[in-house]
Formats: structure tokens, sequence, C-alpha cells
């Protein structure tokens, strides 16, 4: 037997303010999701699969979560939060800091901007690590139906 989940309000420029916050998703990376991640994508970089490759000969600290799953990961943020309620028009993010298997990252993001004669909202969303450090920013455009 599954649980309703409480129906989410979509959102529209009547009812979102700047400083409004996405919800937060958490992200714990494992073997078996790098291997899959990067075998649809077609990388076949060692760092993100043969430790000791990483380790030894590249010299980062362990496994790397790539950087394009974390993109990926705050476009959900995006577009689960917007649902049917509009379209994402553009979208662009930046690795800053190597993030590794093992750690507990976060997705999230606010909004900036709201123009009501457009209904477009202009977001600030980011990847942050354990510390709490952004270490993928970006920042997201989304058009909204009303």
């Amino acid at each position: 037997m599954s649980q309703e989940q409480p129906r989410q309000e979509l959102p529209s420029t009547a009812t979102l303010a700047v400083g409004d916050q996405l919800p937060t998703r958490e992200h714990v990376a494992t073997n078996v999701s790098l291997f899959l991640y990067n075998a649809a994508v077609w990388n076949p970089h060692r760092i993100h699969y043969d430790e000791p490759y990483t380790t030894q000969v590249e010299g980062h600290a362990g496994v790397v979560i790539d950087g394009p799953l974390q993109g990926d990961w705050i476009t959900q943020v995006v577009l689960n939060w917007l649902g049917a309620a509009g379209e994402l028009k553009e979208f662009s993010y930046s690795n800053r800091q190597a993030a590794h298997l093992g750690d507990t990252l976060r997705s999230t993001g606010k909004i900036t901007a709201i123009d009501p004669t457009t209904r477009t909202v202009e977001l600030d969303v980011w990847i942050s690590n354990e510390a709490g450090e952004a270490i993928t920013p970006g920042t997201a455009v989304v058009v909204l139906n009303s």
C-alpha cells in the first residue's frame, strides 16, 4: 500500500517571491549509479570507476562524481519544482570543486528575479557538499504558464 504524497501547488507569478527556496534533494552516488551514468553517456574516463587509477595516477582523493551528473541533479530540482507549470528556457552550471564517492551532496536553488509581465523566473541553483560549500553553482530561467 502506497501513501499518497501531498499535492504540491504549481508555481505561478502570483504565488512566488524573490528569495523563495526550491526543494532540496540529497544525493549519495554509489559505484553502481556512477557506472550506469557513465555507461549511458559513453564516458570511459577511469576516474569515475577505477579507484586505484584515480588515486594513484591522477591524484584524486577517491572516485570522482561526474560534473555532468551534478548538472543533471540540479536540472532535476528545477524541473521537479516547475512541474507542468512552465518550461525551462535556460540552464548553465560550472563545476568548481570535485566531489567523491561517499560524499553526500545536496541540490537546491532559490528565486532571484520574477518578471510578471513575461512570466519569467530567474533562479540560482547549486550543488553543495557536506560542509555546505556550493561546489557546482548555476543559473536557470523558466517561463511560467500563468
